[in-house]
């Protein structure tokens, strides 16, 4: 005798809402729920399930995902319409859920195909990058690459993954000082010391704020074989400028060629968590399966970042409670407290987060994607908490600060190390990011079929089929292995990531 698939997902028992699994008609009885459907609800929208008085708390996860408006009936559909944000006190709770890890060891320990760095960094990738200081340099950037990527140039060099330039808005116009000018200096540095590159070139126009030569004595490099630096203004124009970049990178080509990929250990994964386009099924597939694959990466020895500090405001006492060190928590919460500062600087408030596309799909307020987004992170202990584009050094699960734009955000994660990224969206986005990976995983069925093209994994068997949380973290981090060890994502089959690059700017453009 077969049993009909329930209309509804209850997340908590503690819950007053629960979650449409297709569209629901007004007269829909809610089985196990004592709720009638009063009007027309959206697939993957809220339906209240019992009656919440103007001002109370909704609840969703058994967490506060915002506050009635006004007075919500059983059956009634819960939205922006009804449902409104507001601020309230969380327990941070620093360390109260930390747990010791269970780590894979010996012959149970997780292995990919990587380039192994001189320096002992491992890479999934092997590009030849063109960085660029300015803006002014961007053209200059883009026709050195084409010189390679618009002929067959490379099909002598098959380890080499290709020569990527990575242009970018800003550079100058800027203050020389301050957190937008460290931000943009520590993006540059965590792009030049990548290992997902054989080598880089960066190229500047010379009269920039952002001089080549502040990054060179900042971090005490020092030019060489496999890391050139080059002016437009020095160099003679911008065709002599091609014509010199064009002839570094025919140097390089055959060294970065020699290197090969090698057996080496799950701990050089570091994982960049991103979400986009997100909708009411997120948090409930796509996000929970990630996590699970979080956990794993984790317990291989290796390193996941969850960022977007916007996208967990509202879940940050979730994170806190997992800190190893209260000043882990207490740099979370000063993050936090910053972000608010920076919003109220700016005329705008957190809640401006979720998108119109997000709305659409069911998200109502900053408080639901966040705890939805959150999910990412897996269960694992929080290690560290890294400023934009700091380098990464603590293995575990840790947090980035990066705004919730997620082509900024993947640009400081890669920065800070990141050397695959996994991007789960339920509207649909389509994104790249040389010269880390992009795995996209789709939160349900119907958007996986209309866009296989660009997403790598369907999550939504997970309400379907019953899949499992953990079989599906399970398919996603075998999946992360086989692309790190140099199976092509949906989005570099696209030939996608070159105009990912967006570093976080700060502060006034003048």
């Amino acid at each position: 005798m077969s049993t009909a698939t329930p209309l509804t997902i209850r997340l908590n028992p503690a819950d007053n809402v629960v979650v449409a699994r297709a569209d629901l008609l007004p007269g829909a009885a809610l089985p196990g729920e004592r709720a009638t459907v009063r009007v027309k609800i959206p697939a993957g929208h809220k339906v209240a399930t019992a009656a919440i008085a103007a001002g109370q708390p909704v609840r969703k996860f058994n967490q506060i995902i915002g506050f009635a408006k006004e007075a919500i009936q059983p059956g009634d559909h819960v939205h922006v319409h009804n449902i409104e944000f507001k601020t309230f006190e969380r327990d941070y709770a620093a360390g109260s859920d930390a747990r010791p890890t269970q780590y894979f060891t010996g012959d149970a320990k997780a292995t990919f195909q990587g380039f192994v760095r001189p320096n002992g960094r491992v890479g999934t990738r092997n590009y030849v990058g063109i960085l660029t200081s300015v803006n002014c340099s961007a053209t200059v950037a883009r026709y050195i690459a084409d010189a390679f990527n618009r002929t067959d140039s490379l099909g002598d060099y098959p380890n080499v993954d290709g020569v990527a330039a990575f242009v970018h808005s800003t550079g100058c116009g800027m203050a020389g000082s301050g957190e937008g000018y460290m931000n943009l200096q520590r993006t540059f540095w965590g792009y030049a010391s990548h290992p997902n590159f054989a080598s880089v070139i960066m190229v500047g126009l010379g009269c920039e704020v952002a001089q080549l030569s502040y990054l060179l004595d900042m971090y005490g490099i020092k030019p060489g074989p496999h890391f050139q630096v080059m002016t437009i203004q020095d160099s003679g124009g911008t065709r002599k400028s091609v014509e010199r970049g064009v002839a570094q990178i025919k140097e390089m080509l055959p060294d970065a060629n020699k290197i090969a990929r090698q057996t080496v250990s799950a701990e050089h994964v570091t994982l960049a968590l991103q979400c986009g386009g997100s909708d009411g099924y997120s948090g409930i597939t796509a996000n929970p399966a990630l996590g699970a694959a979080s956990d794993l990466v984790v317990r291989h020895g290796g390193t996941a970042i969850l960022s977007e500090t916007p996208e967990i405001y509202g879940a940050e006492h979730l994170l806190t409670r997992r800190a190893v060190k209260p000043e882990i928590a207490d740099k979370l919460v000063e993050r936090i407290k910053w972000w608010e500062g920076y919003c109220a600087r700016n005329d705008g408030e957190m809640n401006n987060n979720p998108s119109p596309g997000n709305k659409a799909g069911g998200l109502t307020t900053i408080l639901e994607k966040s705890l939805g987004a959150a999910a990412k992170g897996g269960t694992t202990n929080l290690t560290a908490v890294y400023k934009y584009a700091e380098p990464v050094k603590e293995k575990g699960f840790v947090f980035m600060d990066t705004p919730g734009y997620d082509p900024c955000s993947a640009t400081g994660q890669v920065a800070g190390g990141g050397n695959v990224i996994c991007f789960t969206t339920g509207r649909g986005s389509v994104f790249g990011c040389k010269p880390a990976p992009s795995i996209k995983l789709a939160t349900n069925t119907p958007m996986f079929r209309r866009m296989e093209e660009d997403m790598d994994i369907n999550c939504g068997d997970i309400v379907d089929q019953g899949v499992s949380i953990q079989e599906k973290g399970e398919e996603i981090y075998k999946l992360i292995l086989d692309v790190a060890s140099g199976k092509k994502s949906k989005s570099e089959e696209l030939g996608m990531g070159d105009n990912e690059f967006v570093p976080w700017q700060i502060g006034a453009t003048m």
